[in-house]
């Protein structure tokens, strides 16, 4: 990809044999801020000073390598003929479904080994886990990546955009929708929509926070989805997101009109949790 005059380049710094990219320091920062507000919250909630910390430290590198993994099962056919190229994720080639679902199996297993409600813990985890989603696209900006179509300069300016995104929307002279502002600003209104919804008393039980989460991204994502241009496909005609995001939304749905029919009631998420596994 060359570099227009007037971008950004999508290399931060380096030194000696090792280059450092903005992609790189926009993603670790939403990551180290997620980690900090969700650990803060987690505290509030009765889960302990570390354990959303300790849990992190598991359930990150997980959710990188399932990231991976999914991105490399959807492009086999490439990756069959490139296989040295399977571990080069610097490169690029990684999905946000893949590392949420290693993530979330990962927040299943360390919860249910420490005796916490994984209900509680997902809650606790999911505002801020699209917080550093919306952050993490900023990323996708200065590579230049995550983009939709052909579009015109014009059709940018009528969007009322400042002007280094729609300069850093020109690639080799063309100009192209910004899908990655059009999911970042989604993740960060849901964010402070569940963010708000969550802190009122008697609203949302446990469990109903990170389903929050899940209707909310799957719905923005499937609309997004079906304007990108580097959408994995399942066949010819299936985009793999656009599918999954629907199955997510129906599946939260389902899922959040089943609990709310158990009796007697789940606890509610403001009622937090004790280390002896008792409401608060």
């Amino acid at each position: 990809m060359e570099t227009t005059a007037g971008t950004i380049d999508r290399v931060a710094f380096s030194f000696g044999p090792f280059t450092v990219y903005w992609y790189g320091i926009i993603i670790g920062a939403a990551m180290l801020l997620a980690i900090s507000l969700a650990s803060r919250e987690g505290r509030k909630r009765g889960l302990g000073e570390d354990t959303v910390t300790d849990m992190t430290m598991w359930a990150i590198p997980i959710g990188l390598i399932g990231a991976r993994i999914y991105y490399v099962l959807f492009e086999w056919q490439y990756y069959l003929q490139n296989p040295g190229e399977i571990i080069q994720i610097w490169n690029g080639g990684i999905a946000i479904y893949g590392g949420l679902i290693a993530g979330g199996f990962t927040v299943y297993w360390y919860t249910k080994k420490k005796g916490i409600p994984a209900a509680l813990m997902l809650d606790v985890l999911a505002p801020y886990v699209l917080l550093a989603q919306s952050i993490g696209r900023w990323g996708n900006f200065t590579n230049q990546e995550a983009h939709g179509g052909e579009v015109t300069r014009t059709f940018l300016e009528n969007l009322y955009l400042p002007k280094f995104i729609i300069d850093q929307m020109q690639i080799n002279g063309v100009y192209y929708q910004p899908t990655f502002l059009y999911e970042s600003l989604w993740s960060l209104l849901g964010f402070g929509v569940i963010f708000a919804l969550r802190n009122r008393k008697g609203l949302l039980r446990q469990g109903e926070v990170a389903l929050s989460y899940t209707i909310w991204y799957s719905a923005g994502r499937f609309f997004i989805e079906g304007l990108r241009t580097d959408s994995l496909w399942l066949g010819d005609f299936l985009r793999v997101s656009q599918s999954l995001s629907l199955l997510l939304f129906a599946g939260a749905i389902g899922i959040w009109i089943y609990r709310r029919r158990d009796y007697p009631a789940k606890t509610y998420y403001l009622d937090g949790w004790n280390f002896n596994g008792k409401r608060n």
